[in-house]
């Protein structure tokens, strides 16, 4: 599943390119998770003015109005002068004077949003719970420390629900504890402020190295000028189980929280 790092990825490479572009038609393929929210024409003419991103989410803003699209479990964005015929899989092209961005995803959990701006009730559904950008300069110890106080449910859960964090998922998740040498099972609450603060900065260092090197590829991830990512390289434990640790030679252990698998080292992370 694309994650936030590869959201951003994703955004940053076709983001200048689409920028000012006239919309020229939009056409729609099979149903996603959500529907688009508007006739589809009424979008003929508008011009692109950015391309943001909250969580897992990219904002299409546009002269009027905006598009809120979220990749899903496979989805994945193309943009490019021109595209061939769309195929089986492709549920979306917002067709522009300066390209095609398509939307492939074959299993449909992914979704185009039509809102009238951000205080529209659809976005405040989709986007209005969501918790602090790790990227952004207002992500801030202090607060995700009292965050995790509120919590009683292993650290691992907590990331990945959003609350204290927005769109850390298992595969970051897994390879920001390493980083902070804290065992995935361990309850928020109980995290000490230097424990927390290590953490923090651990989150930040790996979603900004993931960024930088372009994602994580696992299946079929590319950015939207068809780039896979590398992140995926070098992993301290994700996909690492029963290989030795690069830290203490120990072996990787598997564990499954939440139906979701978590990777980490007994001897490095400390409960």
């Amino acid at each position: 599943m694309p994650e936030l790092p590869e959201v951003e990825v994703t955004r940053r490479s076709f983001a200048d390119a689409i920028e000012g572009a006239t919309v020229q038609a939009v056409r729609l393929g099979k149903p996603l998770r959500w529907p688009l929210g508007c006739v589809p024409e009424t979008m003929v003419g508008r011009k692109v003015l950015s391309v943001g991103r909250r969580g897992k989410y990219l904002l299409i803003s546009l002269n009027q109005g905006l598009l809120l699209v979220h990749l899903g479990m496979s989805g994945s964005l193309r943009f490019a002068p021109v595209l061939p015929a769309a195929g089986a899989h492709d549920h979306f092209d917002l067709v522009t004077s300066l390209g095609t961005l398509r939307l492939h995803d074959p299993r449909r959990f992914g979704a185009v949003v039509y809102v009238d701006s951000l205080n529209d009730v659809q976005a405040l559904k989709l986007l209005g719970r969501l918790g602090p950008e790790p990227l952004a300069d207002t992500f801030g110890v202090a607060q995700f420390q009292a965050q995790l106080r509120r919590h009683q449910s292993a650290i691992k859960s907590v990331l990945l629900a959003g609350e204290a964090v927005v769109g850390v998922g298992n595969i970051y998740a897994s390879e920001a504890l390493f980083m902070a040498g804290i065992r995935p099972t361990v309850r928020a609450a109980r995290l000490s402020r230097p424990r927390a603060a290590r953490l923090h900065a651990a989150i930040v260092q790996v979603l900004g190295q993931a960024v930088a090197l372009g994602g994580s590829t696992l299946r079929d991830f590319s950015s939207a000028s068809g780039q896979a990512g590398y992140f995926q390289l070098q992993t301290m434990v994700y996909g690492r189980a029963g290989l030795p640790c690069h830290v203490c030679a120990n072996p990787v252990r598997l564990i499954k929280q939440g139906q979701r698998s978590t990777f980490y080292c007994p001897t490095c992370q400390k409960p």
